[in-house]
């Protein structure tokens, strides 16, 4: 499996690129190294990548720059962002999924955590490609073509948003605490907050009708069906 997928590192310290490239390598993954986050749009657009570890604090673009630029790409869509990150602020973080990043991991990075947070990932990409379609009125969520449909248009989702969204909506009515979501969709090897969750909800909202996803007060949220 990990013959076929492209990862991109992303830094502008050598010899973290270094350490991380060897690392994947051994793993058999193809890596691609940039070290700014110019660098790593040109390079993101022509390799197009599965997998891309983006430094937050870089010079000529920051990550959080990029990771808006790569989102801006349809050929990137499926594309995993994770932000590598010294700095663990909150705002950081809620800046970095605004942004469309999907994960982030501190710094110092470990190499053997690393690599099993991408084997989790991949686990779960191959596990999203078996799914079908879900088609609710002008609403359609195909996790075959990570894309998403409605009323015709064809919508950009994030990775973490399309993949809370297609949980929601494949359990219409059934109410989904915050615990739920963080397990679900981040997994138990990431912290985020609850902030974190009403961003990507936020997010979703704004793409599509808000009144598809209701907030149960004091629990977590759930799919409604149309009318």
């Amino acid at each position: 499996m990990a013959s076929n997928i492209k990862v991109l590192v992303v830094d502008d310290e050598d010899d973290i690129l270094e350490l991380l490239e060897y690392n994947l390598q051994k793993e058999g993954y193809e890596v691609f190294k940039a070290h700014n986050g110019k660098e790593a749009v040109d390079v993101a657009i022509k390799e197009v990548p599965d997998i891309i570890l983006l430094d937050i604090m870089m010079p000529l673009m920051d990550g959080i720059q990029a990771c808006q630029e790569i989102r801006k790409e349809p050929t990137l869509d499926g594309a995993y962002v994770i932000f590598l990150t010294a700095r663990i602020e909150e705002y950081s973080e809620i800046a970095g999924f605004s942004a469309g990043a999907d994960d982030y991991i501190s710094k110092p990075i470990k190499p053997g955590a690393l690599l099993s947070r991408i084997r989790s990932v991949l686990k779960r990409r191959e596990k999203e490609n078996e799914q079908d379609e879900l088609i609710y009125g002008g609403l359609t969520i195909d996790r075959k073509s990570f894309e998403v449909t409605y009323n015709d248009e064809k919508i950009h989702f994030a990775r973490k948003e399309f993949e809370l969204l297609y949980m929601l909506a494949s359990n219409p009515g059934k109410v989904f605490s915050r615990n739920d979501i963080l397990d679900n969709i981040w997994g138990n090897d990431v912290y985020v907050g609850d902030r974190t969750i009403d961003v990507h909800i936020r997010k979703i909202r704004e793409k599509i009708d808000p009144v598809l996803i209701k907030t149960i007060k004091g629990v977590g949220y759930k799919f409604e069906l149309p009318n």
